[in-house]
């Protein structure tokens, strides 16, 4: 299988060959209008499973669609997620609180932000940031050139086998310390507004836990129907076969 999506052109190209072989010893033979009828007969089948592959081979483009739309919503939270915490830290967590009472609950928080931020340092290795910098495809697609599939394909496949779950949801959001933290804080007007951001940082982290988890789902899907594009192949492999015989009989008709 993965031979045919490595080599597909040179593949769609020998079987043009080969069906413009048959049709050239056709003509050579001088073939009675019965044969040219069988070969018409032939591109009518082979022509109609090609074109029932390309409708469903367009469903996976569009399941391939949501993928791709999936990967601009976990980047965003990412992103999202990323902007809050730097400038929670930035504002809470550079240089103490005046007053000594709030110090302790403060640091609680800026510890539990530092350790969401630290579970999520790991994305860069994820497929989903490799394919928002550009770096690969998440999917390898009908490449029609020669040669060896894409590496950066090849490597996002690797890490998103390797993807460790239960690294990425190392920390909880909120735990009974970060808990008490906020519920001290949101009773003084003066600091309630940590508490507050602290909690927007929470949500945004647990949105970015479920949308990366759902892109791993649509990614597995993708990659357990991925054996459509190589029926895909084949059948234009069929069609491409088939072709010169249609030709030979519209020229024979023409004559």
């Amino acid at each position: 299988m993965q031979f045919i999506n490595d080599n597909q052109l040179p593949l769609i190209l020998i079987c043009f060959l080969i069906g413009s072989i048959f049709t050239a010893f056709l003509f050579r033979s001088h073939a009675s209008q019965r044969a040219w009828k069988y070969a018409d007969v032939l591109w009518v089948v082979l022509g109609g499973l090609g074109a029932l592959t390309a409708v469903v081979a367009g469903v996976y483009t569009a399941d391939s669609s949501q993928l791709e739309r999936q990967i601009d919503i976990a980047y965003a939270a990412t992103r999202e997620f990323d902007r809050d915490a730097a400038r929670f830290r930035l504002a809470h967590c550079e240089v103490d609180h005046p007053a000594a009472a709030f110090r302790a609950p403060i640091r609680d928080l800026c510890d539990k932000v530092e350790f969401l931020s630290a579970s999520t340092a790991g994305n860069s290795e994820l497929p989903l940031f490799i394919a928002v910098t550009e770096r690969a495809a998440p999917l390898q697609g009908l490449h029609l050139f020669f040669g060896a599939p894409d590496s950066g394909a090849d490597m996002m496949e690797k890490e998103m086998a390797t993807f460790d779950e239960a690294e990425f949801l190392a920390f909880a959001a909120e735990d009974e310390a970060t808990r008490a933290a906020v519920a001290l804080l949101r009773q003084a007007p003066s600091v309630a507004g940590v508490a507050a951001e602290y909690q927007v940082i929470a949500r945004s982290y647990e949105e970015l836990i479920d949308e990366v988890m759902h892109l791993r789902d649509e990614w597995e899907f993708l990659q357990e129907s991925s054996e459509i594009l190589t029926l895909q192949v084949l059948a234009l492999c069929l069609v491409a076969f088939a072709a010169p015989f249609r030709l030979g009989k519209s020229i024979v008709e023409l004559r």
